[in-house]
């Protein structure tokens, strides 16, 4: 497969590293990012955690559109920002933002061992952290009676249908994401069940994540 047809990972859960490399500590730090905004804010909270630090180096890719960017922030050009940032798009990842914090150690590592030193502070902390393929689907929204629900719920169930919300009063309101490849199939069994009355009232397209007995919309 072609690396353009891969399918895109995108981030769930950050996680963090660390790696010494002759006396210099080197703190790798990875956030879910959905918007370019909030990945250079995640780079400011570090900045503000590491304020005795020589170098935040940085990288993501956000969006659909797949905004890519990278710093140095004042290493040696295309020895830090560079090999994280080819460490993303090598592995399809997305929606992330990842930066490595570096604590000067007296050694100069040259440009080699800055980019060897970067690099596997970046893996480990991408290796720590939570990515799932991004998926699409629908996402519906129902108004039904108490029996009408218990058929939508075995339905659901039945079909490994997420649902992510339920409300009661005096009718029975439930979210429920149909996964693409098969949300007609659920549509054509909930129409059956409830003798072609009952089918959602809103619903809508969605880009979704899910992973650890989680959903998280995008």
């Amino acid at each position: 497969m072609a690396d353009s047809e891969k399918q895109q990972l995108i981030c769930l859960r950050g996680g963090s590293s660390e790696v010494i490399e002759k006396r210099s500590r080197f703190l790798g730090k990875t956030a879910p990012v959905r918007t370019e905004k909030e990945a250079l804010d995640f780079l400011e909270s570090v900045r503000r955690e590491n304020r005795d630090a020589r170098h935040n180096c940085s990288a993501y890719i956000v969006g659909e559109e797949r905004i890519e960017k990278c710093s140095d922030d004042g290493e040696p050009s295309r020895t830090a920002g560079m090999p994280m940032l080819d460490l993303l798009r090598n592995r399809s990842l997305g929606g992330v933002c990842v930066v490595v914090t570096r604590y000067f150690g007296g050694i100069l590592l040259g440009t080699g061992g800055l980019v060897r030193a970067y690099g596997k502070a970046a893996a480990l902390a991408v290796e720590n952290s939570v990515f799932a393929p991004e998926k699409r689907g629908l996402l519906t929204e129902w108004a039904a009676d108490y029996a009408s629900y218990g058929k939508l719920r075995r339905i659901a169930e039945a079909q490994g249908v997420p649902i992510l919300d339920v409300s009661y009063g005096a009718e029975v309101v439930l979210k429920l994401l149909l996964p693409e490849d098969s949300a007609e199939r659920f549509l054509r069994a909930a129409g059956e069940a409830g003798a072609g009355k009952l089918s959602p009232r809103k619903s809508g397209k969605v880009r979704y994540l899910e992973a650890e007995g989680s959903v998280r919309i995008l």
